[in-house]
């Protein structure tokens, strides 16, 4: 963080000593700085001397645009801190957890199909090169080709490198979430589409052809990588060429591919003669970069095609038991 930022003085000495704090015991809190940071600008433009009920509650007030659980996740961001000021100095103002927004269900991921994927890929192809993005093309494809075959988050390929690209397939994911870094096999045509995308990569990045942001376009100049928000339109200008829908006719999300890739590989285990879905688990958590199979869990949403595999196979070993053909 910056030692200077739009804030009140007090205000900004107490966030800077709350991030310094927990970035020494190894946290990143990036998100928490941007949250603060926002506050902070807020009491600057209304000329408050520092945080007291009256000013939280307008802020919280400013928040209405956004979903009900990211404003509750703000909130609870803002309790902490000003909880961890108190033990500093006693009378700091502490909001009140009970008037936390009330969280809402989270939103059923959409299961994305291979043949959904085909048309992104078709569509992808025929996209047209921009002034500063001349591999619109090329970024569309192999990006979805990553996001779906690799499960890879969608903040992971933003910052691959091309130098964390190790030949045979191998890509590395370093200080992920959790601070965890792994290693992702690719695919053979996964592969193969990789190493046709870096080709393409060196005849325009001709000054960062073994360096620099994996995924590129051109800014005054000079390469960069993608930005959340222009990454997360460009996936959501496929889906939308493509027509990928779930039979409720949603959209999906952007993660909604991480998803995806999870359910996808639980069910090839179902469809391969003697596959087992229960051993693929801690494997798929070793691979997805969870620290636990529970979290893996959080993906295996019960998708209609899904169950009937399931179905298909304990059919296959008990059905005839359950129907009195079997003792």
């Amino acid at each position: 963080m910056s030692p200077r930022f739009s804030a009140p003085r007090a205000y900004a000495q107490a966030v800077r000593d709350y991030l310094g704090h927990f970035r020494s015991l190894g946290a990143r809190y990036r998100g928490v700085e941007c949250i603060l940071r926002r506050l902070g600008v807020y009491l600057a433009k209304q000329a408050a001397r520092d945080l007291d009920s009256s000013v939280y509650e307008n802020w919280r007030e400013s928040l209405v645009v956004l979903h009900p659980n990211s404003r509750r996740k703000a909130e609870q961001i803002v309790h902490k801190f000003c909880r961890f000021r108190r033990r500093l100095e006693p009378g700091a103002f502490v909001p009140s957890p009970d008037g936390f927004t009330r969280p809402r269900p989270y939103v059923r991921p959409v299961i994305i199909e291979p043949e959904q994927v085909g048309r992104m890929l078709a569509a992808a192809d025929a996209l047209r090169p921009g002034t500063n993005s001349p591999l619109h093309a090329a970024v569309a494809r192999v990006a979805t080709i990553l996001l779906y075959t690799a499960g890879l988050r969608c903040g992971e390929l933003k910052r691959l490198q091309v130098q964390d690209i190790e030949p045979g397939g191998v890509l590395q994911i370093r200080e992920s979430k959790f601070h965890k870094s792994r290693l992702i096999v690719l695919s053979t045509s996964a592969q193969k589409e990789v190493e046709q995308y870096l080709r393409l990569r060196a005849g325009f990045a001709t000054n960062y052809p073994d360096s620099g942001p994996f995924l590129c376009n051109r800014s005054r100049g000079d390469i960069c990588s993608y930005s959340d928000p222009g990454f997360s339109s460009l996936v959501h200008r496929l889906y939308r060429l493509a027509a990928v829908v779930d039979r409720e006719g949603r959209t999906p999300r952007v993660h909604d591919m991480r998803h995806s890739f999870a359910v996808q590989s639980l069910m090839q285990a179902y469809r391969k003669k003697g596959g087992d879905p229960q051993a693929l688990l801690p494997k798929l958590a070793l691979y997805m970069g969870h620290v636990s199979v529970e979290s893996t869990m959080h993906y295996l949403k019960l998708a209609p095609q899904l169950a009937l595999l399931a179905s298909q196979r304990f059919d296959a070993a008990y059905g005839r038991k359950f129907l009195g053909g079997e003792p």
